[in-house]
């Protein structure tokens, strides 16, 4: 029991956090910005293994004397294509995150912008693209950027697949920005007055004080998105980018063996979740790590 007399610590002093409300109970987790949070357990790997093992001994099983080749021998002859397109699913959702990330924190920044307008067109632009549909992101800029275009009379390609990370850094942009502005708003009102007390400028505590305590908080979110990015570059096969879902197809229309329709689909969903799987279970850790309490 305190005395009377006892000086309180700066320690006891409440703080208030504007987002207190949002704070998970129980488990300790941090922050929510509205992003879907990837739900991966290790039995979803497991069940896709056995789906995919099922429905290769279907497979074999359905063998006929017309087509003597086996689903092992056909995996072997078109595994190295569908790495190699599956890496080039890995390399657009690494740059559309690097656009987006990059795009996105210049956004948030006008959203904390004193200034009402600046602030106005990044809200708008935000809530615009973040509940824009992806597909009709990624057709918008598919059919809408030009195919080619002349720098000082030099004629330079622009290929679909670069139009399709710039369709997909596009939601990943509004999104980010959003992490950004809630993890600022998520930093006590204290040191906002603690830093204007002592005569700094406004863009001396947002990038020196506000923002690296926002990196923290912002990654475990961020690691979420990029997981759902990458799940979503799928979405360029529709637009006939040469991605792992389209020379699926085309490996499966050049065998012509229906059997083989779900034994390398299911190769395709195992593939996403051995590459997932192990960020789901980083972004879990980090959100404990450094979570916010109360």
């Amino acid at each position: 029991m305190k005395s009377r007399n006892s000086v309180a610590k700066p320690t006891d002093l409440p703080v208030l956090m504007p987002i207190a409300e949002r704070l998970t109970r129980g488990r300790g987790i941090g922050l929510s910005y509205d992003i879907p949070r990837l739900q991966l357990r290790a039995w979803h790997g497991l069940f896709l293994l056995g789906v995919l093992v099922f429905f290769s001994a279907s497979a074999w099983a359905q063998q006929s004397p017309d087509h003597p080749a086996t689903l092992a021998q056909a995996f072997i002859r078109w595994m190295p294509l569908l790495l190699k397109a599956f890496v080039f699913n890995i390399v657009m959702s690494f740059l559309a995150m690097s656009l987006g990330t990059i795009a996105g924190v210049g956004l948030g920044v006008m959203q904390l912008s004193p200034t009402r307008p600046t602030h106005a067109v990044g809200w708008f632009v935000t809530q615009f693209f973040r509940n824009a549909p992806w597909l009709v992101l990624l057709f918008f800029c598919m059919f809408l950027l030009p195919f080619r275009f002349s720098v000082f009379g030099v004629t330079v390609p622009f290929p679909d697949w670069i139009k399709a990370t710039l369709g997909l850094a596009l939601p990943v942009m509004a999104n980010v920005a959003e992490i950004m502005r809630g993890a600022v708003a998520s930093i006590p009102s204290g040191q906002w007055e603690a830093a204007h007390s002592l005569a700094f400028s406004r863009r001396q505590i947002m990038f020196g004080i506000i923002l690296p305590q926002c990196i923290r908080r912002m990654l475990p979110p961020w690691m979420n998105l990029y997981a759902i990015l990458t799940m979503a570059t799928v979405l360029a096969s529709i637009v006939g980018v040469s991605e792992v879902m389209t020379q699926t197809q085309r490996v499966l229309s050049a065998e012509n063996r229906p059997e083989f329709i779900v034994p390398f689909y299911a190769f395709v969903l195992l593939l996403f979740f051995v590459y997932c799987y192990p960020i789901a279970r980083y972004t879990q850790k980090l959100e404990l790590r450094y979570a916010v309490r109360d």
